[in-house]
């Protein structure tokens, strides 16, 4: 045992240097940020970067596929939410997207990712480009591909309606303030001495300050002037802005050569007016109210579909093979056999040492890394699949052995060998054992499946908060959620209170 995981540690250490070689910063050129303003639209002028510049001084440029692949967020009003006709992908950024890629004569296809994965997602090749108020920033430009700005704004810092002390940006030393940890507002709180408590949109950050779970919050100052048009009775307000201006661009891979397309377009758009017209349709305008059962009503069939088309065929596919992987690891488990009992604890010991949602993540974003890209849905069914394996591996042992062994030495004394005696003797047996700790490993899995949402599968839970971002109805659609995972955990009951009934009927007889 202390060989097998020796080995692992090895394992596990060559993984991570091989990783951090592959995601280590290119060196590059820094630029400085455009001289400080106070207002905020769309850029009247813009510093074009070009493309990557090899060392004869010329551009190097690359052709965008026919089909670009963007990642966005999708729960982030007024720039990527859901809410256009049929409940569609749509925001100030998406249109500019769009804009882009007819100016480009390229298609644009979006990937919804959270926020805080969002790098790593471009890193790892899932998409070519992000769209999502990306803040330019040394640091970034360091490491990623930045267009020129596509739209100015500042930031603001928001606090409750009664709250008093916190007037400045510099007031929020020793505060707590809810962030997305890898956007610039955050760097912006925490410069200011704040503690930065993590969160993953700007919905849950505004929900976090109005329940007085922190002190307040730094965003966009676009962003909130679209919440409050919305929620015009919200007990937040506006009580500073930040100094400097918050220039938003396109990301790339380092490297990518799409700049000098990406910027082109930018420029044209800018020039013909398109980006004001833009700018116009989701900040000039105002912003119509929605009723809460409207907002249940429109969105009810589609976190049902995703229940049915995702979140269900997720939980039986990964349910089916986990069990497969079950039984062999279970069996290996039981074996005389020193290196196959080995293999099998070492594999039961990983599984249960680290969190699914770490297991995810290696899955999905460290094996690119390595050569690997595995499709979400797919990724997601094996990480289900390995963890499901290995916690019912122990189940399946365990039914196992709790049937008496004269029940081997019976069968043998007749003539069975090993194979015949556990599939017709001893399994059949065991599996009226297995059923009721295996049934809540199954609903257990329903559940679990919210967290594929963090490698970009959208299942159930996933649709509900894409449909609460830009309409701040958490109790609502949370709620609704609630009953969906609800009424398919009372129908695997029913399926288990069955199975049992009948292997009681044809087993324990």
């Amino acid at each position: 045992m202390k060989r097998a995981a020796s080995a692992l540690f090895v394992v596990l250490l060559g993984l991570l240097v091989v990783a951090m070689s592959a995601s280590a910063a290119p060196a590059g050129a820094t630029t400085s940020a455009a001289p400080a303003g106070a207002s905020a639209g769309v850029p009247a002028d813009s510093t074009s970067s070009g493309g990557e510049v090899d060392p004869l001084g010329e551009v190097r440029a690359a052709e965008l596929p026919p089909t670009i692949k963007v990642g966005t967020e999708g729960v982030y009003p007024p720039f990527s939410y859901h809410g256009g006709a049929g409940n569609d992908l749509t925001g100030f950024d998406i249109d500019v997207m769009n804009a882009i890629g007819e100016n480009l004569g390229v298609k644009v296809e979006y990937v919804e990712t959270p926020f805080d994965s969002m790098f790593a997602a471009l890193e790892s090749g899932r998409f070519d480009v992000v769209a999502n108020q990306i803040t330019f920033n040394d640091e970034r430009n360091a490491r990623y591909d930045l267009s020129d700005p596509y739209v100015e704004t500042t930031g603001v810092l928001v606090v409750r309606k009664d709250e008093t002390q916190i007037k400045t940006i510099a007031d929020l030393k020793g505060k707590r303030s809810a962030q997305n940890i890898t956007s610039n507002w955050a760097e912006v709180a925490k410069g200011a001495g704040a503690t930065v408590v993590p969160v993953d949109d700007m919905a849950l950050a505004i929900d976090n300050l109005e329940q007085g779970r922190v002190d307040a919050l730094v965003n966009d100052k676009l962003a909130i002037r679209n919440y409050l048009a919305t929620k015009p009775d919200a007990g937040v307000k506006v009580v500073a802005e930040t100094d400097d201006v918050s220039r938003s661009v396109l990301a790339a891979k380092k490297d990518s050569g799409y700049l000098p397309q990406l910027n082109r377009a930018i420029d044209e758009l800018r020039a013909d007016g398109t980006l004001d017209t833009i700018y116009a349709k989701y900040f000039g305008a105002e912003v119509k109210q929605t009723s809460t059962w409207q907002i249940m009503k429109d969105n009810a069939w589609p976190m049902a579909r995703a229940a049915i088309t995702t979140t269900i065929p997720l939980t039986a596919i990964s349910f089916a093979i986990g069990m497969v992987i079950a039984l062999v690891v279970g069996l290996m488990r039981m074996s005389r056999q020193p290196v196959v009992s080995g293999a099998a604890r070492l594999y039961i010991s990983f599984i249960r040492g680290t969190p699914l949602l770490v297991q995810l993540f290696l899955i999905f974003y460290a094996l690119p890394q390595v050569g690997v890209k595995i499709e979400p849905f797919l990724a997601a069914v094996i990480a289900f699949s390995v963890n499901v394996g290995g916690y019912a591996a122990e189940i399946v042992r365990s039914s196992v052995e709790s049937l008496p062994k004269g029940q081997w030495e019976a069968a043998s004394t007749i003539g069975m060998d090993y194979t015949t005696t556990l599939r017709r003797v001893i399994l059949p047996q065991a599996a009226r054992t297995a059923v009721p700790p295996l049934s809540n490993t199954l609903i257990s899995l329903v559940k679990d499946t919210s967290l594929a949402a963090v490698i970009l599968v959208n299942e159930l839970f996933q649709a509900a908060r894409t449909a609460a971002a830009p309409s701040f109805e958490f109790l609502a659609l949370f709620g609704m959620a609630a009953v969906y995972y609800w009424v398919i955990c009372l129908v695997l009951s029913f399926v288990q209170s069955r199975t049992e009934t009948r292997l009681n009927r044809f087993v324990a007889a």
